[in-house]
């Protein structure tokens, strides 16, 4: 029999032992799980950028694949605990939105997760991951029915970051994602909702800067030149040629970004 894969994404970083706890207490459960680390560096408390960064990787992986995603700036509060079964994969989350670019486009079914049972003995206010998340994660991965967990529920969070809103007739409102560590800007613009943006005039501006050069890849301009790029996640991406783009505009995952289109 396989061994059953489990990943891992939070903010945690790896300087503290948040990561290697939870590790601990899945392996306690489910000494076979191979434990596959997406990120630990989401930055501290983006609920869109944890949602970004999972919703590209959990593609890759196999069906019963168990994902546990902890960004959790409501830690201690009434938000819920959740498990999502789709695509044959299983997501194990925080209610705050961190999943919903993934339940926006698979069909799926979320249960809350209540059954106490597959909580650690003592569950603490402020490490969730711990000890509910990690634990419950690895219930399912070695072969819990996710129906023990709890029952299924309809009213959990449909956050609207991952849309841009329209502002005009030629006009947009988007968001910055996340900022990778070339420092290229990922912004909410997808590609299948602008596909003929390589023919048209525009104009991309954050704050006093706009970018109006559209490249196929990162080599296409000049050292220090802006330009827009379609990243291989199908977001729209401004990017300076050998350089930090966020570095070079002066700009943070969440800050807004203008779209016109001619």
């Amino acid at each position: 029999m396989a061994r059953p894969i489990l990943t891992l994404t939070t903010d945690f970083g790896l300087a503290d032992h948040y990561v290697g706890a939870m590790k601990g207490v899945i392996l306690g459960i489910c000494p076979q799980a191979q434990i596959v680390d997406i990120s630990h560096e989401v930055r501290p408390f983006a609920i869109s950028e944890g949602a970004y960064v999972v919703a590209q990787a959990w593609p890759c992986f196999p069906k019963k694949t168990v994902h546990v995603v902890v960004v959790d700036p409501g830690v201690g509060t009434a938000r819920r605990p959740i498990l999502m079964e789709a695509a044959g994969q299983y997501f194990v989350a925080p209610d705050n939105g961190v999943l919903s670019m993934i339940y926006a486009r698979e069909k799926h079914k979320i249960r809350l997760i209540s059954n106490q049972k597959y909580f650690r003995k003592t569950v603490s206010q402020t490490f969730h991951g711990r000890d509910i998340f990690a634990p419950v994660a690895a219930h399912v991965a070695a072969g819990e029915p996710p129906s023990r967990m709890g029952k299924l529920i309809q009213d959990y969070l449909r956050p609207a970051f991952e849309k841009p809103q329209r502002t005009g007739k030629r006009t947009w409102l988007g968001r910055i994602l996340k900022i990778d560590r070339f420092g290229n800007i990922v912004t909410n613009f997808q590609a299948d909702e602008f596909p003929d943006l390589e023919r048209r005039e525009f104009a991309l501006s954050l704050g006093p800067r706009q970018v109006t050069v559209m490249a196929h890849n990162y080599n296409e301009c000049g050292p220090g030149e802006p330009f827009a790029i379609w990243g291989s996640a199908g977001y729209l991406e401004i990017s300076v040629g050998q350089a930090s783009a966020a570095k070079a505009i002066g700009c943070e995952a969440g800050a807004a970004v203008e779209l016109a289109v001619w």
